[in-house]
C-alpha cells in the first residue's frame, strides 16, 4: 500500500506487519491514522496468504493516545469528530477480533489511551521493559473507549479496571505482566526478535484452528455452560473436516511433525 502515510505496512512469509509511523507524534491517533489501520486490517482479514500479524509501533512509544487533532477547536464539532474516528478504529479492532490470524501485539514503549487498547486486543501481548499502561481518559473528563471496557475487565477483573480508569494509575510492563494485562515482558533489545519469532511460529500452525479458539474464547463470557460446551462441540466437528486437521491427525499417527497450510 504506497498510499500510507501514517503506518508502514508489509506481508512476508505469511506475517502481516503493521506499525504504527508518527513517532514524532507519540504514534497518537488521528483520524488518518483510524482509516489507514481499518483498511490494512480489513486487507489482513480478506487474505488468504495472511497467517499472523504483528503489531507495533515506530521510535519508542507505541501509541500516546489520540492526537490534539481530534479535538477540534470549535466544542460544537468534537463530539461528531470523536465519533467519526471511532467508527474506523473500532472497525479494526472487531477485525482483529472475528480474523483467523492470531494478533501478536508488540509493545515498544508508553502505550496510553487508544494505545492500551490496542494492546489490550492483541491475542498476545509482549512489551518491552520500558513499556508502560495507561488509560488516561477521565484525565480529560472523557470515558473510557476503543474497546478498553470490553476486554480489560475480562483480562484483569472488574476491580483492577475500575481503579485504572477512575485514577488513571500508570503501570509498569511488570505490573501490566503479574495481573495478566500482557503476555511476556521481554528486555527492550529483544522485543521485535520475539515478536517475530511468536508471529512466524504462529504463521504456520492452523490457522482455522486459531480462529476458532478467538471465537470461542472471545464469546465464552456471555454464554452459559451448556451454550459453551456445544459451541465447542460444533466448531471441534467443524475443525475435524478440515485439511489442517486431517494433517495434523495423521502425523500424530505417524509420529511425525505437522506440516499445516492453514485451510
Amino acid at each position: 500500500m504506497e498510499s500510507l502515510t501514517t503506518l508502514l505496512f508489509k506481508v512476508s512469509a505469511h506475517v502481516a506487519y503493521i506499525t504504527l509511523n508518527r513517532p514524532t507524534k507519540a504514534n497518537a491517533v488521528s483520524l488518518e491514522l483510524a482509516q489507514e489501520l481499518e483498511e490494512v486490517v480489513r486487507e489482513c482479514d480478506e487474505g488468504e496468504s495472511v497467517r499472523a500479524v504483528l503489531l507495533t509501533g515506530a521510535g519508542r512509544i507505541f501509541c500516546g493516545g489520540g492526537d490534539k487533532s481530534l479535538v477540534p477547536q470549535e466544542p460544537i464539532r468534537r463530539s461528531a469528530h470523536l465519533k467519526r474516528v471511532n467508527l474506523f478504529f473500532y472497525s479494526a479492532i472487531q477485525c482483529f477480533a472475528r480474523m483467523r490470524a492470531p494478533i501478536v501485539v508488540a509493545v515498544n514503549g508508553p502505550a496510553a489511551g487508544y494505545g492500551m487498547s490496542l494492546a489490550c486486543a492483541g491475542d498476545i501481548v509482549l512489551a518491552n521493559e520500558s513499556a508502560r499502561f495507561t488509560m488516561d481518559y477521565t484525565r480529560v473528563g472523557l470515558t473510557p473507549g476503543a474497546s478498553s471496557t470490553y476486554y480489560l475487565p475480562r483480562i484483569i477483573g472488574l476491580r483492577r479496571t475500575m481503579e485504572l480508569a477512575l485514577t488513571n494509575r500508570t503501570l509498569t510492563a511488570r505490573e501490566a505482566e503479574a495481573i495478566g494485562l500482557v503476555t511476556r515482558v521481554v528486555p527492550d533489545d529483544q522485543l521485535i526478535a520475539q515478536a517475530e519469532s511468536m508471529a512466524n511460529e504462529l504463521a504456520h500452525g492452523p490457522t482455522r484452528a486459531y480462529g476458532g479458539v478467538k471465537r470461542l474464547l472471545y464469546g465464552a463470557a456471555t454464554n452459559s455452560l451448556y451454550e459453551q460446551m456445544e459451541l465447542e462441540n460444533e466448531s471441534i466437528a467443524d475443525m475435524a473436516r478440515s485439511a489442517d486437521a486431517q494433517e495434523g491427525l495423521d502425523a500424530f499417527l505417524a509420529k511425525r511433525p505437522p506440516q499445516f497450510s492453514g485451510r
